[in-house]
């Protein structure tokens, strides 16, 4: 299978390379509108519909996975009309290629989707859709337009996602905690942290299993570590499993850290559809984070 993976010097993306490097039958082309120096990438603007297409149609490419976002979430609020162009209408344009293609979408979506409504118990991929902001709307914008098109799709949506790569809560955590002596986080948000590289292998065995019309395994699934944590406990597990026990880490309230924007006190993430239909164990949080951790430890020696 030929694949295109947008965003692919970012966290996710990253990831991708790493999984599909000891895939055998999957060739993919990585496009960025950064280049890496470390990571081979095509200059490609996914704004640009005709642009896709041509490199879609050059490459023979029979399935995108979408990686790329505007997920600055306080700053969505300052650029609503930025945040709607790369959330929503650029995913309508690669929807619109892969359906003239013939081929498969798998476009990546938030928990932020929700959020306005007040629950406590996981979230299924059929709960009520309420952002609280212009980054969870524009992706939810993104997700209608991909259902609007026709194509044959996969929508995961994740939640508090980090990895070896980029900016991410674990490497800001592992930054804090070594450099100062009392760290405040807020302990009233609970959700699921969420290793980009388990999530990289779960987009590749969707994509496995969506040869030919694929019909029984499109749709929306929900994909997060199993488990549930605060921000507050997230925070105290990284800097024990790092030996970095000279921070004190206190909780707070989210009131305390003002943001133009509501964040959802409750993110956890229902995965039954996805274990039901791919027949899979997800990795339970904290294994991962232990495998985050000392894959960043063996980068730096």
């Amino acid at each position: 299978m030929k694949i295109m993976v947008t965003g692919a010097c970012g966290q996710l993306g990253r990831s991708l390379r790493d999984v599909l490097r000891e895939e055998p039958g999957m060739e993919a082309v990585f496009t960025d509108i950064v280049l890496d120096p470390d990571a081979p990438t095509v200059l490609l603007d996914m704004t640009d519909e005709a642009a896709v297409r041509a490199l879609a149609e050059a490459e023979g490419v029979e399935a995108i996975v979408n990686c790329a976002a505007y997920t600055d979430v306080d700053g969505a609020e300052d650029h609503p009309e930025l945040a709607e162009r790369l959330n929503a209408t650029a995913v309508a344009g690669l929807a619109r290629v892969m359906r003239d293609r013939g081929g498969l979408l798998v476009h990546i979506s938030t928990d932020y989707v929700f959020g306005g409504d007040p629950y406590n118990t996981p979230c299924g991929e059929d709960r009520r859709s309420t952002p609280t902001g212009v980054y969870g709307l524009t992706k939810l914008h993104g997700e209608e337009a991909v259902l609007r098109s026709g194509v044959r799709h996969i929508i995961f949506r994740t939640a508090w996602l980090y990895s070896e790569y980029g900016r991410n809560f674990v490497r800001t955590m592992l930054r804090l905690t070594a450099e100062r002596p009392v760290l405040r986080v807020v302990f009233d948000q609970a959700g699921t942290p969420t290793y980009a590289g388990d999530l990289a292998r779960a987009i590749v065995l969707a994509l496995r299993r969506a040869p030919g019309d694929g019909a029984d395994v499109c749709g929306i699934y929900h994909y997060s570590n199993e488990g549930v944590c605060s921000w507050y406990d997230f925070a105290r597990v990284i800097a024990d499993m790092a030996g970095h026990r000279d921070c004190r880490i206190l909780p707070c309230h989210s009131a305390e850290y003002p943001s133009k924007v509501r964040r959802p006190a409750y993110s956890v993430l229902d995965k039954t559809r996805f274990k039901e239909t791919f027949r899979v164990e997800i990795p339970y949080w904290m294994d991962s984070l232990r495998t985050c951790i000392a894959r960043l430890k063996e980068m730096s020696e």
